[in-house]
């Protein structure tokens, strides 16, 4: 066995030595040729280099613009979310009462009609109702939160109960200037076609996002349950 070993070593280094010598052999002849033919060859180098260094460069310059690009929608999005924050600030010094007003005034400015705010206690959910631009009937529960509750299952309950079978609405809007609702309360919304509207949509539809992009946004919430013709 130790013989065997000694063999196999034996022809290993036999093997690489072979192989570096032909390789030595390979590139003597390969530099002869290039010397014997320098004047058909130093174009087709020249062409090969240049267009190494065209490729890198290019990928240098690809590789920067995406990275310029994905940090401008980084920068674009903090500056998107200052602004909503910086607008809900303003909501967050409202009564409640005044929030309900602010949004119906919301809904006013997207078109929708025939809008009545309860602005009181005992509405059954149904703070502001009125019309959407094309007729379906809007009913819109406003809670004044702080910004670091959730709204609970509960709350989503007791709008889900009146909404449509007390108030008869096709979209059901459920706005709110905290920042989230609980996971029961957001399921809740989907299966029921409530659209949830949590602090940061608000903002968005403050800073003028319209209603119709904003009620596509959860479920089924788009009303297409039930249609009224235009009163």
């Amino acid at each position: 066995m130790a013989a065997q070993r000694r063999r196999r070593r034996r022809l290993r280094k036999r093997t690489r030595r072979q192989v570096q010598g032909g390789g030595i052999v390979a590139a003597v002849l390969c530099a002869a040729w290039v010397a014997g033919n320098w004047a058909a060859v130093w174009p087709v180098l020249l062409i090969v280099l240049a267009t190494a260094v065209a490729g890198t460069t290019g990928w240098g310059l690809w590789r920067a613009h995406r990275a310029a690009v994905g940090q401008d929608r980084q920068w674009r999005a903090q500056e998107e979310a200052k602004a909503r924050e910086l607008s809900m600030t303003e909501v967050d010094a409202l009564s409640w009462q005044d929030f309900e007003h602010y949004v119906a005034d919301l809904c006013r400015r997207d078109g929708c009609t025939k809008i009545v705010v309860s602005g009181k206690s005992g509405d059954l959910g149904a703070d502001v109702i009125g019309l959407l631009p094309d007729g379906r009937k809007l009913v819109v529960q406003c809670k004044k939160y702080a910004p670091h509750r959730s709204v609970s299952s509960q709350d989503m309950q007791k709008f889900v109960g009146t909404a449509r079978p007390e108030h008869g609405a096709d979209v059901a809007l459920f706005v709110t200037t905290c920042r989230t609702f609980t996971k029961a309360a957001h399921g809740l919304a989907v299966r029921q076609d409530i659209v949830a509207l949590h602090r940061d949509l608000l903002g968005s539809w403050v800073k003028g996002a319209h209603l119709d992009t904003l009620i596509a946004l959860n479920g089924r919430g788009d009303g297409t349950t039930k249609r009224r013709s235009p009163a």
